[in-house]
């Protein structure tokens, strides 16, 4: 493999990664008013933020570009095991977690209509979400691959995007990157042509469009960094963070088709570099540590409270005048739980992992260290 470099002021610029964090709260902020927004308006064209589901797009290609920061120089020494390990300690908590929040909110809903799931069918839904595994049966829930916990989709196909990253685009050019990106970049527009938008990915009737879109953003994300397309400029965390949320108030037409695939394809990666090159004031690095930190908390502890409010919704129908009052308090309350995921859970649960395999790998040294001193093979 011909390994890129990148210059090396990039690479030691922490503040790239701090407003690139910060536009990943921006992007789950984004995520649970749409998941709010799309009960009250049942057609994604009048919608307001209809196109807040892009934001998982956003969230791969970053990703991608993550990927390559983190881990092109490193995971040859450290090996697939351990890049692997470091990954579920990162990401599976949260996993785990959203599956019980789940759970509790299917039996404890109290707006939800009776729906027959015997004891045995819903062991199995939990134990399918814990271990993304998708299952999509729950047909009251439009047969989402997570039935528990729907934003676990995105989550699988991440864990796809990982294994794929370990096995073999870790070792792959920049020329071969830069080809598998333009071949997903046409597996977007053959969804969309399909499709009519790119909304899909999270059900059994739309699963391979999810494929297609974490292809897509993963490489070009990966692309970027290797490349070093990195756009110096200070625009900053406040204005980076609006032109971020105006692609998810893009408003959505006839024409889905296309100017999705040119928000995923161009628009997201622009911002990526331009994320990544932007300075950042003193003042706002709080605020894109927090908002980075609260982001994957905020996304996966989120969707048990937006379930109970889409039964109410259905079931009630409260006037639209009341709404406000019922969603603006809403979100406030779903920042303030994914808080509390984020302190005293997802932090503590990551450290105490971490900690335990460091100590595990010490006594494994150790031992070798023993046995081959007494003169054995280990």
């Amino acid at each position: 493999m011909k390994k890129e470099n990148l210059k090396q002021d990039v690479l030691q610029t922490r503040q790239h990664f701090e407003i690139l964090d910060g536009l990943r709260g921006v992007a789950a902020l984004a995520v649970v008013i749409f998941h709010f927004m799309e009960w009250v308006f049942t057609d994604p064209n009048k919608n307001f933020i209809g196109h807040g589901f892009l934001a998982v797009d956003f969230f791969f290609c970053l990703s991608g570009f993550v990927m390559g920061y983190a881990y092109d120089s490193r995971i040859t020494e450290m090996g697939v095991g351990k890049f692997f390990r470091l990954r579920l300690i990162r990401l599976h908590p949260l996993v785990v977690l959203g599956s019980v929040l789940g759970l509790v909110g299917f039996f404890l809903d109290p707006f939800a209509s009776p729906v027959a799931y015997n004891a045995s069918r819903i062991a199995l839904l939990f134990v399918c979400s814990v271990f993304l595994i998708p299952f999509p049966v729950m047909q009251d829930r439009a047969f989402n691959l997570f039935g528990l916990n729907a934003p676990s989709w995105s989550l699988f196909w991440e864990y796809v995007a990982n294994i794929f990253y370990a096995f073999v685009l870790y070792k792959v050019g920049r020329r071969m990157l830069a080809v598998l990106t333009m071949i997903a970049a046409a597996g977007i527009f053959m969804v969309t042509n399909r499709a009519g938008n790119l909304l899909g990915g999270w059900s059994k009737d739309n699963f391979l469009d999810g494929g297609a879109r974490v292809a897509y953003s993963f490489l070009a994300g990966l692309l970027i960094y290797r490349s070093n397309w990195i756009i110096k400029n200070s625009l900053g965390f406040m204005a980076l963070g609006i032109l971020l949320f105006l692609a998810f108030l893009m408003p959505g037409s006839k024409w889905n088709w296309l100017t999705e695939p040119m928000i995923v394809l161009l628009y997201f990666p622009l911002l990526v570099s331009l994320g990544a090159g932007s300075s950042l004031s003193t003042g706002w690095k709080k605020v894109c540590t927090f908002s980075g930190n609260i982001s994957y908390p905020l996304y996966m502890s989120h969707y048990a409270v937006i379930w109970v409010f889409g039964n109410y919704f259905t079931n009630k129908k409260p006037p639209a005048a009341q709404l406000p009052y019922i969603i603006i308090p809403g979100i406030i309350l779903l920042v303030f739980i994914a808080y509390l995921v984020m302190v005293f859970y997802d932090i503590p649960l990551r450290r105490y992992l971490s900690q335990k395999w460091q100590q595990e790998r010490k006594h494994q040294t150790n031992d070798r260290r023993v046995a081959n001193k007494n003169g054995f093979k280990h």
